[in-house]
């Protein structure tokens, strides 16, 4: 679910570009491409292994509808400057960004497998190394989109500093009176806008396992969850 609601995020009625930085094997960026019938999307992925099943996910039959706007590139995110550009990572050449970084704590979760330690650890200045380039390979004006934990919200505003404003943050509960356990996060480059938190989407009905209406209407994208919004607004 976290790269469906991430890849959620993405309305854009127009013939755009969408980067998924660390894309793993490409479920958000996939989605939005087939949600989207306009957007050219690029699967970032250091790992050679996980850029492999990317690749392999875009050939599946089912995919044959929008495998000809996606592509994937190997390159290590976190790259500046020449060797960014050099990686694919071009300077203001997507009008999307969307990302489902690693935000578990090094110590949260052990494992002998590297490639899931790789996926699933946070590193030192994560949020500061992905969000600055996402604002290097982002046109003026574009949208940052991404999903992470709620504790990260203080990192994620920092990062964003002077390269982003109009930060919009929902906090996703799993049920009515439970903590959040993520948060869904878009900011624009370049916005002088004020942030804002958004009202909470809740994932499933009490006593239950069912998805929630106003899941199923935030993932038929966003301008639908403009219209929950104010419908939960209200109650």
């Amino acid at each position: 679910m976290d790269a469906m609601l991430l890849a959620a995020l993405v309305a854009d009625d127009r013939s755009v570009r969408v980067a998924d930085l660390g894309a793993g094997a490409g479920a958000a960026g996939l989605a939005v491409a087939s949600r989207l019938a306009k957007t050219q999307v690029v699967l970032f992925e250091r790992s050679a292994e996980m850029a492999d099943y990317a690749r392999r996910s875009i050939l599946l039959p089912e995919n044959a509808h929008l495998a000809a706007r996606v592509s994937v590139v190997e390159a290590d995110v976190t790259l500046t400057a020449k060797a960014r550009n050099d990686a694919g990572l071009a300077d203001e050449s997507f009008h999307h960004v969307i990302m489902n970084p690693p935000f578990n704590d090094a110590g949260d979760r052990r494992t002998p497998d590297a490639l899931k330690a790789e996926a699933h650890a946070m590193t030192d200045d994560l949020f500061e190394s992905w969000i600055r380039t996402a604002g290097a390979i982002m046109i003026p004006g574009g949208q940052l989109s991404l999903i992470a934990r709620p504790e990260s919200i203080a990192e994620i505003i920092d990062a964003c500093g002077r390269r982003f404003g109009g930060i919009e943050i929902t906090a996703i509960h799993p049920r009515a009176g439970e903590n959040a356990v993520r948060i869904l996060v878009t900011a624009i480059k370049g916005s002088r806008a004020r942030l804002s938190l958004r009202a909470a989407l809740i994932m499933h009905e009490e006593g239950s396992h069912k998805f929630s209406p106003l899941v199923d209407d935030f993932n038929n994208g966003r301008a639908a969850y403009a219209r929950l919004r104010s419908s939960n607004t209200s109650r």
